[in-house]
């Protein structure tokens, strides 16, 4: 009886505990940390049928060794874990594709920030050479008479004050709570009203203030010369030609295209504008922006020691790093596009877009990764 009893006993003992063994696994498997990058693989770019020309390295003249390391750096790197993507084009071919995170990113549009303010840039030299604005220091007061009325003491403001961040108006991006959510949360009824409303925190033309507020009453200017939205009127003019598809842009509620965030785009159509820029202008030999412009655009109209950022200049929305011989297109969490025209190089980084302060992946290391995609080339 006594052995019956204990027997009985060891058995349910074993079955909770087998039980309690089954809960252990089933909750390790839940809780089990998922790798936050794909393992490396391979860095051979995917032929698709979207206008860009797949090369190897040695046909581009790179050590595809040397490209591997880079690469797997790439993936392998823990402080990296934000990276999303690497893409390399040289002389007009894309060399090398890697995807950290998912591969879908490929043909996915994601958030790339500020890099829309380079695009302005592009814009505005494209509505220069159409004659729909006359020169870069024409003021507010000319294009928008109506705001200027509102708001008198901003109707001085040049184009060329918008483009280098010099209107003068305290705008504070301010992160979560400054006026650049405000703005992408689409609080104000008037996104322009919004911007021109706030103070003067300094004379126009006369410093260095990154702001988000600045694209925004740019955008409303070519709105007022081109007739259309300025989403409508890119896709048109440049993305279009460019033969872009995977995209979009945010038209705030009160009609005027975000001017400083709100594209949407994939790294193979980041890399086009990027191209466009190498290339003077010119997309497949056609071309799309005048080549003084862009000469202009990408050439330091703030000195790194005013912007105090990381030793970079400013052009007209596009950084320069004068010391690299590189100019390139910087959006939030680490996007960036990057064009060194002396070794015919284009290189797209994209890394998670909604990081923050020290979470982004820096512009720093972002330009180390270029140096180590430079140091690749025959």
């Amino acid at each position: 009886m006594a052995q019956g009893v204990l027997r009985r006993r060891i058995s349910r003992a074993v079955t909770r505990g087998m039980a309690c063994l089954a809960v252990c696994v089933l909750m390790q498997a839940c809780f089990k940390e998922e790798a936050l990058k794909l393992p490396f693989t391979t860095y051979e770019p995917a032929v698709m049928a979207d206008g860009w020309a797949v090369a190897t390295p040695e046909a581009a003249g790179m050590d595809g060794a040397a490209l591997t390391r880079v690469y797997r750096d790439f993936h392998e790197r823990s402080d990296l874990w934000q990276v999303r993507s690497l893409l390399v084009f040289r002389h007009g071919r894309l060399v090398a594709e890697s995807y950290t995170k998912d591969t879908a990113d490929r043909t996915r549009p994601t958030a790339v920030w500020s890099c829309t303010k380079q695009v302005m840039a592009l814009l505005t030299g494209m509505a220069l050479e159409r004659g729909l604005i006359a020169d870069t220091a024409d003021t507010v007061g000319r294009y928008l008479p109506e705001a200027a009325a509102v708001h008198p003491d901003k109707a001085a403001i040049r184009i060329r004050d918008l483009l280098t961040m010099r209107s003068g108006i305290g705008f504070e991006n301010g992160g979560l709570y400054g006026g650049s959510n405000q703005l992408l949360k689409q609080m104000p009824d008037n996104s322009l009203d919004f911007v021109l409303g706030l103070p003067l925190r300094h004379a126009p033309g006369t410093a260095f203030h990154y702001s988000d507020g600045d694209p925004q009453i740019l955008s409303a200017v070519l709105q007022a010369q081109t007739g259309q939205s300025v989403r409508d009127w890119a896709r048109e003019v440049l993305f279009e030609p460019l033969g872009m598809r995977h995209y979009d842009w945010i038209v705030y509620r009160d009609g005027l295209t975000m001017g400083a965030f709100g594209i949407s785009a994939t790294p193979r159509e980041m890399a086009r504008f990027g191209q466009l820029v190498l290339d003077g202008g010119r997309w497949r030999g056609n071309p799309l922006v005048a080549a003084d412009w862009v000469a202009a655009m990408t050439s330091p109209k703030v000195s790194a020691q005013e912007t105090a950022y990381h030793g970079l200049a400013f052009g007209y929305y596009w950084w320069v790093d004068e010391a690299r011989g590189v100019v390139f297109m910087h959006g939030q969490g680490g996007q960036y596009v990057f064009v060194q025209p002396s070794a015919g190089l284009v290189v797209v980084m994209t890394a998670e877009p909604n990081t923050q302060g020290t979470h982004q992946f820096a512009v720093t290391t972002a330009l180390d990764v270029l140096d180590a995609v430079a140091g690749a080339i025959l």
